[in-house]
């Protein structure tokens, strides 16, 4: 029997169908049979059974400005509607697989694969993992807050009728609910009427951690036991595999409103949430351990622990032993909850650090299972543990980062006062002082002194006149990396170092309390991986850091800036190759290496299943500890549904312990020459043809004339501006725009461009097809590459692009918009051929997924076109244009 009551293509039809209704009420039968007309037209384009688009472009541009704005706002609530319908499914899915048994990367699998492992190698896995999840503030995320707010209500009332057995009464009241939800959602503006800013930025990353998360994470660390127990012999321990970092609040590259206000403010929130999280826990197990103390015997552990509690809290152990007489366990929770109050509090009997929450549960643990209560440690206690040592008292811990420019400049102007003229010192003289300056007992320079310093240095300054204090509040795990993006040589990481020795955070040799993160994202930078990472690694001051810290190096890899720059298949190329130096470069120096992917939500930037990116890196840079960002629509794609979310915990989990024991059973990949070589073939050309289209004279102006930058850059998506300096640059665009911009064009040029020109040049080179399916079928790294680039080839619709090709100047659209096809076309053909597959995407639910959707994007996309040839456009018609951008990101499910 089925554990479901609906399919994907009921409430596709039944929300369609409420919409059509609340369209109707809302507005008129003739606003219904409009949008009817233009849906019509788009679906029977798609079926073959109209010729052209004619018909559809011509309905849509006779519409009166009023009238188009309801045709966008019906098809981007419908996709709003839709995309919870397809998560519905997600779900439908996950369950009902899960229960057949034949869920793929489930933690079953994971288990079964390392019990070809002996114990102590399973041990030592579960020990290297440690998995990072980091949230950012960029600016993906089209939806306002309200909104989304309205949906997941809409999404519960799916579930409910869905998954409970309901009478006709109450599926009634289910569908009531939803329809009050749907009128509203069609009253809600759609477009944000102020930019957000950081603090609205951090909130809604903690409201993922919080509302999603704290709770899902217990569950994968008890599905892994499970596994775990399932398969290998011994009582092996589950340590700590997960911890959440979020940038929502603390990151300032090219965002001046990132205060340390700002940041100060997010630390607070996010340790009272996560306090009043463990206080609610607490709680609830009291109501669970109610054990009469005559009737059993608690042990001298928990005896000791409790007077300790009784003497630090005296007026509350008085409370305490009134309101819970004879019950030893509850007297215990009502002191702990007590000593959360006062975490941050000028009251003493605070707890000082999360170590001694976690030693109190610990102490509980043990004397429940002394009394034959294991099942109530397993079902109560332990999830709260896990909790604890995953979130700590910080939620998420913040890092923070900053353009390597900014300190520079900052040094620069304060060391000027000291009579220092830093600028002019070349890199080995900047790297001596700086040593030099670290080393030494005494400050160089007051940070608290900003007058008569630029505004940026000033607040760089401030900024690490901050950290300390944090760390001294908040704990230093709180707030404990700072990523330097740009980095190009050492004294970029060296000039970290030395103003967070200023500011103490720093005491050489035996204290560092931050991580410094060099953000490699040229192909200068990544090229010269060696004589950065190396002179960093021999440094005097940096090795001793380095040594405070475990002797563990993070290193941050850009995947947006390095498509922006290489075009994809040569990034991906770079990035594999250098990870694999910087693994090498690590081991030489004795260091352990932790790699940070900046990966973006889009296939371009890095996107696609983490789980089969996880498993595609080089195998000497897999050492069980591994970071990557979550960004935009992809956190509340991955975060929203806390079943989605336990699901995609545990392919990252299934992924990372199976590359983990990978690595450890062949430490070196051997990737034969041959393969090798045809990679720097293709990427070679492929760099050099996305260059010459990025750098042909007039390029940038099609750019700007054949998608809706324009717009995009004045939406209210983030508190970031959307280019570094202003300037219309590809180089100084943004990653996010840039790509947002040809998506909402259908032109997914970042995620494919150059593919073709680089196989074929490998084959006119003399190279074979059987090779490249052997790489295809044998090379994970090979095969995630053209798998991606099929995802982006699959998304993209040349027809829909070349009506936006048509806005572009005569000249400029007859010498790109070819040029491009004839890319597309050919790199359709060899994904293809190389894949040995009729389709570009390899999932059914895809190609399900994109015939649902394109016919209802496709009126969008028009409607926006033809907003954007207004040479003159009202303020009706402006705002309408806004909207499509927002309803062509619904409906692609991406922004950038």
């Amino acid at each position: 029997m089925s554990p479901h009551n609906r399919s994907i293509q009921r409430d596709v039809r039944e929300l369609g169908a409420l919409l059509g209704d609340v369209l109707t009420d809302q507005t008129s039968d003739q606003a219904f049979e409009t949008v009817e007309s233009c849906r019509q037209a788009a679906i029977e384009y798609r079926t073959a059974d109209l010729e052209s688009r004619e018909p559809l472009i011509s309905r849509l541009e006779g519409l009166s400005p009023h009238q188009q704005r309801i045709v966008a706002r019906a098809f981007t609530t419908y996709f709003e509607l839709i995309n919870l319908a397809e998560k519905r499914e997600r779900v439908r899915t996950i369950r009902t697989e899960s229960d057949e048994g034949t869920l793929e990367d489930s933690l079953e699998t994971a288990a079964a694969e390392l019990s070809e492992s002996d114990a102590e190698t399973v041990e030592r896995i579960l020990d290297d993992v440690l998995i990072e999840p980091t949230f950012t503030a960029h600016p993906t995320e089209a939806r306002r807050k309200t909104v989304k707010s309205k949906l997941r209500s809409i999404a519960t009332s799916l579930e409910t009728l869905d998954e409970r057995l309901l009478t006709e009464k109450e599926e009634e009241q289910v569908w009531r609910d939803i329809d009050a939800e749907v009128t509203s959602l069609w009253q809600t503006p759609q477009v944000r009427n102020r930019q957000p800013e950081p603090e609205d930025e951090a909130r809604n990353v903690q409201w993922y951690l919080e509302n999603t998360l704290f709770d899902v994470v217990g569950e994968v660390y008890d599905e892994l036991d499970d596994a775990i127990d399932a398969e290998i012999d011994g009582d092996l321990e589950i340590p700590k595999l997960f911890e959440f970092r979020s940038w929502a609040g603390s990151d300032r590259d090219g965002n001046p409103y990132v205060t340390p206000e700002v940041t100060a403010t997010t630390l607070e929130r996010q340790r009272e949430i996560i306090l009043e999280k463990y206080r609610d826990e607490l709680k609830r197990l009291s109501g669970v351990l109610s054990q009469d103390g005559n009737r059993i015997n608690t042990g001298t552990e928990f005896e000791a622990s409790l007077e300790e509690d009784r003497e630090r809290l005296p007026g509350s152990a008085r409370t305490a032993e009134e309101r819970y007489p004879g019950e030893p366990y509850r007297q215990k929770l009502k002191l702990m909850r007590e000593r959360l109050d006062r975490v941050g509090d000028v009251r003493p009997g605070g707890y000082d650090d999360v170590e001694e929450l976690l030693d109190d549960l610990a102490v509980i643990a043990q004397s429940l299972q002394n009394n034959g209560s294991e099942s109530v440690v397993e079902a109560h206690v332990d999830p709260i543990r896990r909790q604890v040592a995953t979130f700590g008292f910080s939620l998420a811990s913040l890092d923070l980062r900053e353009h390597q420019q900014k300190h520079t400049d900052a040094i620069a102007e304060a060391l000027e006062r000291e009579g220092i003229d830093y600028t002019s010192l070349s890199e080995d003289e900047r790297v001596e002082l700086l040593t030099d300056a670290v080393l030494q007992d005494d400050p160089l320079i007051d940070l608290s002194e900003t007058e008569g310093l630029s505004d940026d240095s000033a607040r760089v300054l401030e900024l690490f006149d901050s950290l300390g204090d944090w760390q001294t509040e908040y704990g230093v795990e709180a707030i404990d990396t700072y990523a330097i993006s740009m980095t190009d040589e050492p004294s970029h990481v060296l000039e970290v170092l030395f103003l967070a020795d200023q500011a103490g955070v720093v005491s050489l040799p035996e204290h560092s309390g931050i991580d410094i993160v060099p953000l490699l994202e040229t192909e200068y930078a990544l090229s010269g991986a060696r004589r950065i990472m190396g002179t960093l690694f021999e440094n005097e001051a940096y090795s001793q850091a380095l040594e405070a810290r475990g002797q563990t190096q993070e290193i941050m890899l850009g995947y947006s800036d390095s498509n922006k720059e290489n075009g994809y298949l040569a990034a991906n190329w770079s990035l594999f190759k250098n990870q694999r130096r910087l693994g090498e470069i690590c081991d030489d120096y004795d260091v352990q290496m932790r790699l940070f992917h900046g990966r973006g939500g889009s296939i371009s930037r890095g996107g696609g299943p983490m789980n089969e990116a996880l498993l595609a890196l080089p195998n000497n840079t897999i050492t069980g500890q591994v970071k990557f960002t979550e960004q935009g629509e992809a956190i509340a794609e991955k975060y929203g549904n806390p079943r989605i979310a336990e699901r995609n915990i545990e392919q990252m989990l299934n992924a990372q312990l199976r590359a983990r024991k990978q690595a450890i059973d062949r430490p070196e990949e051997d990737i034969p020459t041959e393969w090798f070589e045809a990679m720097e073939t293709m990427a070679d050309v492929a760099r050099r043809e996305y260059r010459d289209l990025l750098e042909s004279e007039g390029f940038v102006r099609y750019f700007e004339q054949a998608t809706p930058i324009t717009v995009i850059e004045d939406l209210d998506l983030g508190s970031r501006p959307a280019s570094r300096s202003g300037e219309r640059t590809v180089e100084d665009l943004r990653a996010i725009p840039w790509v947002f911009s040809w998506t909402q064009s259908r032109c997914i040029l970042p995620g494919w461009y150059a593919l073709a020109a680089g196989i074929d040049a490998y084959l006119d080179d003399g190279g074979s097809m059987e090779t490249l399916q052997e790489m295809y079928d044998e090379w994970p790294f090979f095969r995630t590459t053209l798998d991606n680039a099929a995802l982006s080839l699959s998304r993209t619709e040349l027809e829909i692009a070349e009506q936006y090709a048509g806005l572009a100047e005569s000249d400029l659209r007859e010498r790109f918009f070819p040029r491009v096809c004839d890319e597309y076309q050919r790199a359709t053909e060899l994904v293809t051929e190389i894949a040995r597959r009729e389709d570009l995407h390899t999932r059914d639910w895809l190609g399900e997924n994109l015939e649902r959707r394109n016919p209802y994007v496709d009126p969008l996309n028009l409607l926006q076109v033809h907003l954007l040839d207004q040479n003159h456009r009202t303020d009706v018609e402006e705002r309408t244009l806004r909207l499509t951008v927002k309803g062509v990101a619904a409906g692609m499910k991406n922004t950038g």
